[in-house]
């Protein structure tokens, strides 16, 4: 009988609910959602996309998939993959204006709501911060990589986001010298809860489906990657 109670409280089972971001929930996180929900029927999955990260997961959420670090101190976070933020610019752009040889000559592209407008960058161990400008600028971060395709300027985005497009040479690495804060994805849940079965089943389906599917390590245009090299931030002109 007691095996049975035991067998019976790990399989997952009832509401689980989920937030992700508005173009990641789509584009990602719906798929899988299906292809999770074929095997654990007894889960009844919600998901909740919002255009700004929620705060916290207490009240509305179980579970909350998320770039970069946790907003919230009272979450657990458990890494599904990781991702780094890059600065790429166009081979058009760079015909036209050359890499930049600093953060200083960069003209870079950003999203409306970065705040007061200014980048943050490690280099040497040395924190570096650049007041940027851009135009166009756009509150919607997935139209932005279309003006970095164009040529109108450098573009900070992760790996995850770019991946097509490093592969196939229509963006290219600059200032690889310089360090930007991690995009690693994570899954977020209270500290005061033990995540449960229903929880625990969907973060290990994320680490194995996610985690295999990674984005492998940017390279340069020459096809190598640059010896010490590591993610890099942009700048402005």
């Amino acid at each position: 009988m007691a095996d049975a109670v035991r067998a019976s409280r790990s399989v997952p089972r009832g509401l689980l609910r989920v937030n992700a971001m508005l173009g990641f929930g789509r584009t990602t996180i719906t798929p899988l959602v299906s292809e999770f929900a074929t095997p654990h029927p007894r889960v009844e999955v919600r998901l909740d996309v919002t255009d700004r990260p929620v705060d916290r997961v207490d009240g509305g959420s179980d579970l909350a998939i998320r770039f970069g670090e946790p907003p919230d101190t009272r979450l657990n976070a458990r890494r599904i993959m990781s991702n780094r933020r890059l600065l790429r610019a166009s081979p058009v752009y760079l015909q036209r204006r050359g890499a930049p040889a600093s953060l200083a000559r960069c003209i870079v592209h950003r999203r409306n709501d970065d705040a007061h407008g200014v980048w943050r960058f490690v280099r040497d161990g040395e924190a570096e911060g650049v007041k940027v400008r851009a135009a166009p600028s756009s509150n919607d971060g997935d139209i932005v990589p279309g003006w970095a395709l164009d040529g109108h300027g450098i573009l900070i985005r992760s790996e995850w986001d770019l991946a097509k497009y490093l592969e196939s040479g229509r963006l290219r690495r600059v200032l690889p010298e310089y360090a930007l804060p991690s995009a690693d994805l994570s899954a977020c849940y209270p500290v005061r809860r033990n995540p449960s079965a229903r929880a625990r089943a969907p973060i290990d389906f994320l680490v194995a489906r996610l985690g295999a599917s990674a984005p492998a390590p940017a390279r340069t245009p020459e096809g190598g990657r640059r010896a010490g090299s590591r993610d890099v931030p942009p700048r402005v002109r």
